[in-house]
């Protein structure tokens, strides 16, 4: 019987590891509308999803970006470390408006690296790839929808 459970118990650990591992290679995804247009967004919603971003990646899909979501609203700073692709880092208030945008942030390829920061306190920041805000037109006060 004490190996039955046992047994039981290791496969429901190897199911909790292997699903851990899997939601943080991939993260939660929807869908957001923006200056009508829609883009699939990766969900960084956890200290540890936020930490790690896009780095590494060395391309993104036109129509694809990953939207951070913090808890509350504040001064937000990003950096570029590790980052190897240029992005638009867009930052919106906790009704979604637009409050500023870092057009054409590029990657950052030294031991030091300069932040971007929002112009007010934010709740959600957006990156898409470089030039994607200018393509779209943003400005401020632009609302993003999640679908």
């Amino acid at each position: 019987m004490h190996t039955k459970i046992r047994l039981c118990l290791n496969i429901w650990l190897a199911a909790l590891i292997a699903t851990t591992s899997l939601y943080a290679a991939n993260p939660p995804a929807t869908h957001i509308l923006l200056a009508g247009h829609r883009f699939g967004v990766e969900i960084a919603s956890t200290e540890a999803a936020r930490e790690h971003g896009l780095m590494y990646r060395t391309h993104m899909a036109p129509d694809h970006g990953m939207l951070f979501v913090f808890s509350d609203a504040q001064q937000r700073y990003f950096w570029m470390k590790n980052t190897l692709i240029p992005l638009d880092i867009i930052f919106f208030d906790a009704h979604k408006r637009l409050i500023n945008v870092s057009a054409n942030t590029p990657p950052c390829k030294t031991p030091e690296c300069p932040t971007y920061g929002s112009a007010a306190p934010a709740r959600y920041v957006l990156e898409l790839n470089a030039g994607m805000a200018a393509k779209l037109g943003l400005k401020t006060g632009d609302k993003f929808t999640t679908l």
